[in-house]
């Protein structure tokens, strides 16, 4: 194939090379500081950031929404199902956590942008005792965001989505439900949503009213339609575990309901609870959908090590010495056989930059350099090369013996 002439084709790269040369030699000895690439993706990718709590609301009697605006006007682009990560000190403790977005990607291009949290407290715990607690109207909170690949993709994901849910875990489809009803997304949503009591069913309002938008919204347009774009439905339905005055479904979300509510060629997508997993995918693998049509939120591990498939019981309880290497600095601090080391860690006030808590996104990948770890098989996102120079994830990691590792400097 000729394109300028064979002696212009052959001759094209020293060409380059002349006219680089020249652009040197007339080029100003100081540094052009101007770098839209990298001014790009510093405003997508800006790290940590401060939020000041705006507003709290009730989500129901166990749960809260916490709205957050970013102190420098701006909030990174999101897709619902994405989380942002909490960098908090706690008393002596040093942690981070990690929360999926409740707000529509949408409400953070508004004139005065912002981001929601819904966290759910139904029993005593470290981090939602804190925001319930302590997180007042006016906080302001070091945080950073967008994280995760937990949202619909349609290149990949087909047009019908089944959300299944379990308690907290509404929180990522209550923000894809806000961006269907907006107009924004032209997707079809049903929700199949397990709920203990109706009267502690988390952002249950909000569900509704995104419901209700969309339906309205597909049946007269409307102007927060975008140009051009259809219109998504969302759907919702309650199923009640305990709940004698619940006259909907009732139980919990079977392969029977599932099979009842979807559309031909739906994509799966769960949030919920560990013993909700297990059962969800052993139901879907008997209605035969393929593993491209099922997608699930990162797993946290599980509270109890004993769930975990192969820990060993006789370790629970015991206390081993970890010392932790920073550099030319070391520490030894207790830490418990069933808990992970980044739990530790975070007890001893040493920070390590923990994500998604499942052991997928690598954020704190660390160096084994003496003793024995426990690595839970859930979520286990290291590479084959990690493997084998003994890298481990501190959230998914558990000392078997006295141990020695080497974590990231913060």
């Amino acid at each position: 194939m000729i394109v300028k002439g064979f002696l212009k084709d052959v001759g094209g790269a020293s060409r380059v090379t002349n006219a680089r040369r020249e652009t040197y030699a007339t080029a100003s000895p100081l540094p052009d500081p101007k770098d839209p690439i990298r001014a790009l993706a510093d405003a997508l990718h800006p790290g940590k950031q401060e939020f000041k709590v705006t507003k709290i609301t009730d989500a129901s009697p166990t749960s809260k929404t916490f709205r957050l605006e970013p102190l420098n006007g701006h909030v990174p682009v999101f897709q619902s199902g994405q989380y942002i990560n909490f960098y908090l000190e706690i008393g002596t403790s040093k942690l981070t956590r990690a929360y999926s977005l409740a707000s529509a990607p949408f409400e953070a291009r508004l004139p005065q942008p912002f981001v929601e949290i819904t966290i759910r407290r139904n029993v005593s715990y470290f981090v939602p005792d804190y925001f319930f607690d302590q997180v007042k109207e006016g906080t302001v909170l070091t945080a950073a965001m967008p994280f995760g690949n937990f949202y619909y993709e349609p290149l990949r994901d087909s047009k019908n989505i089944v959300a299944l849910a379990g308690g907290s875990g509404i929180t990522p489809f209550v923000s894809l439900a806000k961006e269907i009803a907006a107009g924004k997304l032209d997707v079809n949503l049903t929700i199949l949503y397990g709920s203990v009591n109706h009267k502690d069913i988390v952002c249950g309002e909000q569900l509704a009213e995104a419901e209700k938008a969309a339906a309205s919204l597909a049946a007269g347009g409307g102007s927060s339609a975008s140009a051009g774009s259809g219109y998504g439905s969302v759907r919702v339905i309650h199923v009640m575990s305990d709940d004698p005055e619940w006259d909907g479904e009732k139980g919990f979300v079977t392969k029977e309901l599932i099979e009842k509510y979807s559309a031909p060629d739906s994509t799966y997508m769960f949030c919920g609870p560990w013993p909700m997993y297990n059962f969800v995918t052993k139901a879907l693998k008997e209605l035969n959908v393929p593993a491209r049509r099922f997608r699930h939120d990162v797993m946290q591990q599980p509270s109890k090590a004993t769930n975990i498939p192969g820990f060993p019981e006789d370790q629970v309880g015991k206390v081993y010495k970890l010392t932790v290497v920073r550099g030319i600095q070391e520490d030894v601090v207790d830490a418990r056989a069933d808990e992970p080391v980044a739990v530790a860690l975070e007890r001893s006030a040493i920070a390590i930059d923990t994500h998604c808590r499942g052991g997928e996104c690598g954020f704190c990948r660390s160096k084994l350099l003496a003793g024995d770890l426990f690595i839970s098989p859930l979520g286990d996102g290291r590479r084959a090369e990690d493997k084998e120079q003994d890298y481990f994830h501190a959230c998914s990691a558990y000392p078997m013996s006295d141990c020695k590792v080497k974590i990231p400097i913060m």
